[in-house]
């Protein structure tokens, strides 16, 4: 018993004595006192006993976690113990974003067996990553990172603590041996950044480099890049350890296949598309994320183009029921479902029942990852929810292929694609790359490869979601978000027509009279990209097609601090489209807004005349405007839409209104708009 409860029970013991000596007057006889002292005490053990019950349950609910298959596990995040315990000395983390970078890892710790390296991927989230300091007690031990770089130079999710940990802290790395292959695109400002600094860093802290930094470009070929690297990073290792390549490669599976028969397994122990626990689509908890999505209703889902033969979708989302809160500027991320037809396809090309219930089991007993995607599931459930059928299929995938070819000439085209020789890489380039062949088309035209399904579901990296800029405000509609998205379309050379996988499944389904609203997973992802905190800091705004989305939100925030009688700065609007009388999204809300003064527009139709303009030619006519703005009046300057071309032709008017208008130098323009970057007042939300 507590002390305090002692403390109780001795404070009414002292009062029932104290009572008992009262004269007969009393309202209350000495056996009456008894008694209440005694149901005191007894209330008084009751509770001590129901908080010490309470305890226990809390402590011991504290050590489990709900877990992707329903099953309760206890989770080892020590690396070195997997390492020892399994006998090996390679680790592969990974920072992904979209699913490449782990990719890239597996393979890197797959190919270690050729090596006499017998290797782990691991996720650095997943993992007590300041161990690092203690991987040098593994004899000829070496870690590999593949990492990322995501939106403005950022660390992916899943690396981000250990991004941080490196960053600000000390660790002595004295003995580790590294090497770091980077993800990015060389479209953006801030290509590669993550891995540059890794590399770097891990230097800084000890660490010995055993192969230089790979960079791989996704806006040429990444793929390329990868093999060109690792095809020099293994002869380096072996040179490092004195170790010899055995010379066979060796195609293991890393996934056995357990085939589930009719009635095996209960139907509500079966996954049917949730992304990781089971019922999660039906039975909603929050918090909503990654792997907890909410399920939103679409309310309204209109086309806003009035011609031509592109289609742009403006589609609401209710998130009334869900607690999740965004701001202008954030993103949604939406969980697609492939094609139907796609499906059906590919399990006519393998002959297999989509409907038939699988487990694909990781072989690796020691892996944190038991399965490719939540098992057991069907194949119809796999193909339409966790792979990316659409997906331009890696060398590496082809070379699994070739085990699948009865036709020689098939397993030759198939098995050069997967060197890296230059003819290899050009039939790889012309082939898949250049004619936009997905896994359904290798198949269809490749008649004698007949791979399992199963494989091939091991193969395909998992389906990602699609990020959008969030179109609206929340000062105005605090219970949906507003997404705008052309719908993706095209004919490739072979003669098919490709969708995207998004967009399409979003156009065919539209709120109907008297059926249910359609419903998608979805969670918010927050963005850097935000409205100045004062509301009459001055915005300019560069946002052609779709790049309009995010600032169709920030007009809204500012027209609202306006009614809300707020002083508020210039919004200026540079806006793009092909024609006036076609696709000029949302014209109606913007012509309102210019009408009560809450923006300037600048208004770009490419065709309607036969000289083409575009946003950079208004913003070349302004700097004057630009530069006052950036310059004297403390403004902000944003950017939406295309990296490749329109943001770097934007980035390139901004420095020469630095320099023209500013007198400015060069160098000197390039450090002023550096500076702005760094304090949020240059900020670009693109995609290539």
């Amino acid at each position: 018993m507590s002390d305090n409860a002692h403390d109780v029970l001795k404070d009414a013991a002292a009062g029932a004595a104290a009572a008992a000596a009262v004269t007969s007057g009393s309202l209350f006889s000495t056996f009456d006192i008894i008694v209440l002292v005694i149901l005191l005490g007894g209330t008084i053990w009751w509770l001590y006993n129901s908080k010490k019950d309470n305890k226990k349950d809390e402590i011991l609910l504290s050590k489990y976690s709900i877990q992707a298959a329903g099953t309760i596990q206890v989770t080892e995040n020590s690396f070195i113990t997997k390492l020892k315990s399994s006998g090996r000395s390679l680790v592969v983390f990974y920072g992904s974003q979209t699913g490449t970078a782990e990719e890239f890892a597996g393979r890197l710790a797959k190919e270690g067996i050729r090596y006499k390296m017998k290797g782990m991927v691991a996720d650095p989230e997943e993992c007590d990553m300041e161990e690092l300091t203690k991987l040098h007690e593994i004899d000829n031990s070496l870690a590999v990172f593949c990492m990322a770089t995501y939106g403005e130079g950022d660390p992916t999710d899943n690396s981000m603590e250990f991004y941080e940990w490196l960053k600000n802290g000390e660790p002595s790395l004295v003995g580790l041996n590294y090497a770091v292959f980077g993800l990015g695109n060389k479209t953006y400002e801030h290509y590669n950044e993550v891995a540059i600094y890794l590399d770097k860093r891990l230097e800084e802290l000890g660490a010995t480099r055993v192969f230089e930094l790979g960079l791989g470009d996704d806006d040429a070929n990444i793929e390329d890049d990868f093999i060109t690297w690792k095809d020099k990073f293994w002869p380096a290792v072996c040179e490092k350890f004195n170790i010899e390549s055995t010379g066979e490669e060796e195609l293991t599976r890393q996934f056995r296949l357990v085939t589930h028969t009719p009635g095996e397994i209960q139907p509500n122990n079966v996954f049917t598309g949730e992304i990781a626990r089971l019922h999660s689509l039906q039975v909603q908890r929050p918090p909503y994320d990654a792997k907890n999505p909410f399920l939103a209703q679409i309310t309204v889902n209109k086309d806003l183009h009035k011609g031509g033969d592109r289609s742009c979708l403006h589609v609401e989302l209710d998130i009334s029921d869900s607690k999740m809160r965004y701001e202008a500027g954030d993103h949604v991320a939406i969980y697609p479902i492939n094609d139907s037809n796609l499906v059906e396809r590919l399990g006519e090309l393998t002959g297999s029942d989509l409907d038939e219930i699988f487990s694909l089991i990781n072989t690796d007993q020691e892996s944190s990852k038991k399965h490719p995607f939540p098992c057991p599931t069907s194949y119809r459930t796999a193909l339409s929810h966790y792979v990316e059928i659409t997906a331009l299929p890696r060398t590496h995938i082809l070379r699994e292929l070739v085990e699948y070819c009865s036709d020689e000439e098939d397993k030759k085209k198939l098995l050069l694609m997967a060197t890296n020789s230059q003819e290899g890489k050009a039939l790889y380039q012309s082939f898949v790359v250049d004619a936009c062949r997905n896994i359904v088309h290798i198949l269809e035209d490749l008649k004698s490869c007949k791979p399992p399904l199963d494989h091939i579901c091991e193969l395909l990296p998992r389906l990602q979601p699609r990020y959008y800029s969030i179109s609206s405000s929340p000062k105005l509609h605090p219970e949906t978000v507003h997404v705008t998205a052309v719908v993706v379309q095209y004919k490739t050379p072979t003669g098919r027509v490709n969708k995207g996988v998004t967009t399409t499944w979003l156009a065919e389904n539209k709120p109907e009279p008297g059926k249910p609203l359609p419903r998608v997973p979805v969670y918010i992802r927050k963005s850097q990209f935000r409205l100045p905190l004062q509301t009459q800091t001055p915005i300019v705004m560069v946002g052609p097609g779709t790049g309009l989305a995010p600032f169709r939100g920030f007009l809204q925030e500012r027209a609202h601090a306006r009614l809300n009688g707020k002083e508020v700065g210039d919004n200026i609007l540079y806006f793009g489209c092909r024609h006036r009388d076609q696709d000029y999204i949302y014209q109606e809300e913007l012509d309102k807004y210019e009408k009560n003064g809450d923006v300037t527009l600048h208004i770009a139709f490419s065709r309607d005349q036969p000289q083409k303009v575009y946003v950079t030619h208004l913003l070349e006519k302004n700097m004057d405007q630009l530069w006052d703005i950036i310059g004297n009046r403390n403004g902000h300057f944003y950017i939406c839409g295309d990296a490749k071309n329109m943001a770097v032709d934007v980035r390139n008017i901004v420095l020469r209104a630095i320099q023209e208008k500013g007198g400015r130098t060069e160098a000197e323009a390039v450090q002023f708009i550096k500076k702005l970057e760094s304090m949020k007042k240059y900020s670009s939300d693109v995609w290539s």
